[in-house]
């Protein structure tokens, strides 16, 4: 059976896939993906995130993931062993309170460091694997923009309160949308205003290239990938993950809103 690492290799360079590519389109830093293909299992955070990097990487060189993982699995990772104390019938009810007592005893100061080193990898993989800058919140399709006032039961004083707080969230809201592009890597743009002026018209812009300020009380956007990030009105919006093209919706006061493919704007007419 053919080693792991060279599995992932002979398939990345069989389809002629430059590692910066994988490190972009998978989101793992290229140590780690390099490492995964060295089989230096000891260069990667842990076991937690070599399987999951292993079935990342896996999946887009269309190797059969469960596979490698299990594969890993029966290589390298060390089976969990839980020592049985025996114990005979006229001392049951004793033995499993003594042995409760043990485990938790145990268990307790490794439960502890454990779940510190996992928030620590984690934290410094996410550091090392999301793109750093000031955005706030994720473009989230389906549910962004979409706002449910939650009624006041019996009415009265407390109704006519609720109608208030609404009516000042409106006031509140800006009139105009205020947007700014920035381009993580290279990546396809066409955003039409409320007029159906195309303001940005089949542009693909290159990396860390900054639009102009765009104004309007509307605007649709089209992306030919994830690599870019919205600023609107002062917030930073991240692009909802995709190899695919994708849009958004832009209103002012809400959060971008995806758009269905038939929706997206096209530029091209």
């Amino acid at each position: 059976m053919p080693e792991i690492g060279e599995t992932l290799r002979e398939a990345r360079m069989r389809r002629r896939i430059d590692m910066t590519e994988v490190e972009t389109a998978t989101k793992i830093r290229g140590k780690y993906l390099r490492a995964l293909e060295n089989e230096e299992w000891d260069l990667l955070p842990g076991p937690t995130f070599v399987k999951t990097f292993l079935r990342t990487y896996a999946e887009y060189l269309d190797l059969d993931s469960r596979l490698l993982v299990e594969q890993y699995r029966q290589r390298y990772e060390r089976p969990s062993t839980q020592d049985l104390t025996p114990f005979s019938s006229a001392s049951r009810g004793r033995g499993r309170g003594v042995r409760r007592r043990r485990r938790l005893a145990s268990m307790g100061p490794g439960l502890v460091l454990g779940g510190f080193v996992l928030l620590l990898l984690a934290a410094l993989y996410l550091l090392g694997s999301w793109p750093l800058g000031d955005e706030e919140d994720p473009a989230e399709p389906n549910r962004v923009g979409e706002v449910t006032p939650t009624p006041t039961p019996g009415g009265g004083d407390e109704g006519s309160g609720g109608g208030g707080r609404e009516r000042e969230r409106e006031r509140e809201r800006p009139e105009r949308v205020r947007l700014q592009l920035v381009a993580t890597a290279p990546v396809y743009v066409c955003v039409v205003d409320a007029s159906g002026r195309q303001v940005i018209d089949e542009e693909t812009l290159a990396a860390d290239t900054t639009t102009r300020t765009l104004r309007s009380k509307r605007f649709l956007t089209n992306f030919g990938n994830d690599n870019v990030r919205m600023r609107i009105n002062g917030r930073t919006y991240r692009v909802a993950a995709s190899a695919d093209p994708i849009g958004y919706e832009l209103l002012p006061g809400r959060k971008p809103r995806r758009l269905s493919d038939a929706r997206r704007p096209d530029c091209s007419s």
